[in-house]
């Protein structure tokens, strides 16, 4: 079993930056990837970032490249979302996310999950 809690969410103005944190604990070999997933009202999951363990493999989804970074410190069973010039669009529920294999950008293969951030950006 692996926990995971998500925090750094809040309230932004269009333009800004906010870092979000999701701290790792249990079987830690279930977090040999760690991603990181949203929602927005009335909307679909969807796939934001995810990190291999070395940190040397990672992914995003098209619409935050340039503007997000996904990073992990395995020292502290912690991953993060650095994330810079966010728009409105980005408003969302963001979720940590943890598997044991190979990279994924499919929410359902990773058994997982934190409760989630709430981001919230204004116009």
């Amino acid at each position: 079993q692996v926990q995971l809690v998500e925090s750094g969410g809040g309230l932004v103005q269009a333009g800004g930056s906010l870092r979000l944190s999701c701290a790792a604990s249990g079987r830690t070999f279930s977090t040999a990837i760690m991603g990181w997933f949203r929602q927005a009202p009335g909307k679909e999951r969807e796939f934001v970032a995810a990190i291999i363990r070395s940190g040397e493999i990672t992914d995003y989804a098209d619409s935050v490249k340039g503007r997000f970074t996904i990073s992990r410190d395995n020292a502290k069973n912690a991953v993060y979302l650095q994330m810079n010039s966010l728009k409105p669009e980005d408003t969302a529920l963001y979720y940590c996310a943890a598997r044991a294999y190979s990279i994924s950008t499919r929410g359902a293969d990773y058994p997982n999950w934190g409760q989630g951030t709430q981001v919230t950006v204004s116009s």
